[in-house]
């Protein structure tokens, strides 16, 4: 009688860790949805896994990293295989993958780099190339003249990506004496009233006298293009962006921005889906494309295209991706 007890708890034991591997449980910790674009992310994301048979565990942060390190800790206690972390600080994030290393677990990084420390995977867009079509675009709408670079905050390490992919393209023309760059400053967050604060500073010490303002994200862009408006210069200032978010577009057909740069979302998140799957189920992860330094390793990185998107190729780019 106990044999058999035995047998059928141990044959529930296997039935169970059965279903656990055929539907893993994968954690998504967001690090705020500051920005519609986020919630578009977490959306995908989850509908992937789902579709890949997965069980997607989903955590915000609201903007604080200690939150997040908590959060991370109650996921791998429900028993996450794989994490996947949009981290509210590129550095201390690194306590989160050195907590999931504790307890045998791999972490992918999802859209932002976390630094000096054993990460497993990121996938991105690739932010150097971002910063260079902001660039490229503007300098061939404003060939000279003043330029402010407003850039996203220091403690996301695509803010530094993105403002060495614009000084790729804008150094060169400075040096040759083309193009000013009159003033350059951090946020302090992805926001519209960050974007707002520079753009009067930038304003303030040029006597209105700027001619280009590349911004760090679409939402510090709609706050630069508040600033010009008070000023009378909207539509007059050529003004940059990223994420292809939807009041930017709106912007881009009255006038108001030049350009933004649409991050392929849909294919971010589902290549994450896919590869946090694979890594559960230990299963080979395909070829990545890249790698790119943490400062602690050459992580393995998938990083997917990014386009310009102006107000002649709207349909063609940001409606056929559906972000």
């Amino acid at each position: 009688m106990r044999t058999t007890i035995f047998s059928l708890f141990l044959l529930a034991g296997l039935i169970f860790a059965g279903c656990a591997n055929k539907h893993p449980k994968i954690g998504l910790l967001v690090h705020s949805f500051e920005t519609q674009r986020w919630q578009n992310d977490q959306k995908y994301f989850v509908d992937a896994v789902k579709q890949l048979h997965g069980v997607p565990l989903v955590k915000v942060a609201d903007n604080n990293a200690d939150k997040q390190f908590e959060q991370a800790r109650e996921l791998i206690k429900e028993g996450v295989k794989v994490l996947v972390v949009i981290p509210v600080d590129q550095s201390t994030a690194a306590r989160i993958v050195n907590l999931a290393h504790d307890n045998e677990i791999q972490v992918i990084a999802y859209d932002r780099l976390i630094n000096n420390c054993r990460l497993d995977y990121y996938v991105s867009t690739d932010n150097v190339r971002i910063g260079e079509i902001q660039a490229g675009y503007l300098s061939k709408v404003k060939p000279k003249g003043n330029y402010a670079l407003l850039g996203g905050p220091p403690n996301d390490n695509n803010s530094r990506m993105i403002y060495i992919g614009q000084m790729n393209i804008l150094q060169p023309l400075a040096e040759r004496g083309e193009i000013k760059i009159a003033f350059r400053q951090f946020a302090n967050a992805w926001t519209a009233n960050e974007g707002y604060r520079l753009a009067i500073a930038g304003l303030d010490s040029t006597a209105n006298k700027l001619d280009a303002i590349i911004c760090g994200n679409d939402a510090m862009a709609i706050g630069a293009i508040k600033a010009l408006k008070e000023r009378g210069l909207a539509g007059k200032v050529a003004v940059a962006g990223q994420d292809a978010d939807l009041p930017n577009i709106q912007q881009i057909i009255k006038g108001n921005q030049s350009v933004t740069v649409l991050k392929r979302i849909k294919t971010m998140a589902s290549t994450a889906a896919e590869l946090a799957m694979h890594l559960a189920k230990g299963e080979p992860a395909d070829i990545y494309i890249s790698t790119i330094s943490n400062g602690d390793r050459l992580v393995p990185s998938y990083l997917v295209d990014a386009v310009a998107v102006n107000e002649g190729n709207i349909e063609m780019t940001v409606v056929a991706e559906g972000n």
